[in-house]
């Protein structure tokens, strides 16, 4: 699996801040999730402080796409963050709730069977999450606690009653942007601080 163009850009950017070993580990991680899931085709995982989406995919699956449909729809990945909780989804569930109509169609045309969501929760807040796509109907079951022990995601109760919109996947265009912003803010206090006119502290609130 390869990481998207957008992807691969905020990976270049994060590795000129110094993070180096960020793309192999994300490499080996999705390597191993393909190998506990043969008909994985498309990861993306999101951080909502860091405001980035890093995605991966197996061919030309427009994940994108998939993505800003079940938004606009209500899919099954929003309303895992919504709910906290894990969404599995298969063809025949799909289709069957007039609601994610959208996602249905859309997922169905390019080739994505079923899709779990899963968040990231840390002290009882919801970080971020992760979405897996799969190419056959079955493409998770067996597999959810697997996954989610692997990218550290979702722990029973843990994330139960937790509201917050998860909105992280359709930012994966603006990561890039997101990450340069914040290294022009701390290039800004580096100054600031460097030239005696305050400390880090106040630095950053200006």
């Amino acid at each position: 699996m390869q990481p998207t163009p957008e992807t691969e850009e905020a990976l270049k950017e994060l590795e000129s801040y110094g993070d180096v070993e960020l793309r192999e580990d994300l490499r080996l991680l999705v390597d191993e999730a393909r190998r506990a899931v043969p008909e994985l085709v498309g990861v993306s995982l999101g951080l909502l402080v860091e405001d980035l989406v890093l995605t991966y995919v197996a061919s030309d699956l427009d994940t994108a796409l998939l993505d800003a449909m079940q938004y606009l729809d209500s899919g099954p990945c929003v309303r895992a963050a919504d709910t906290a909780s894990v969404v599995v989804t298969a063809p025949e569930t799909l289709f069957d709730e007039e609601e994610w109509q959208l996602f249905a169609q859309a997922s169905a045309a390019r080739g994505i069977r079923s899709s779990l969501s899963l968040p990231f929760v840390r002290n009882g807040v919801v970080t971020g999450g992760a979405n897996f796509y799969g190419s056959g109907a079955g493409s998770f079951e067996g597999h959810v606690e697997e996954l989610a022990g692997l990218f550290g995601a979702w722990s029973p109760g843990a994330t139960h009653n937790a509201d917050l919109e998860f909105r992280t996947r359709l930012q994966a265009s603006r990561s890039v942007a997101n990450l340069r912003a914040a290294r022009l803010v701390d290039h800004a206090i580096g100054v600031l601080v460097g030239q005696g006119v305050a400390d880090p502290n106040e630095a950053e609130a200006r």
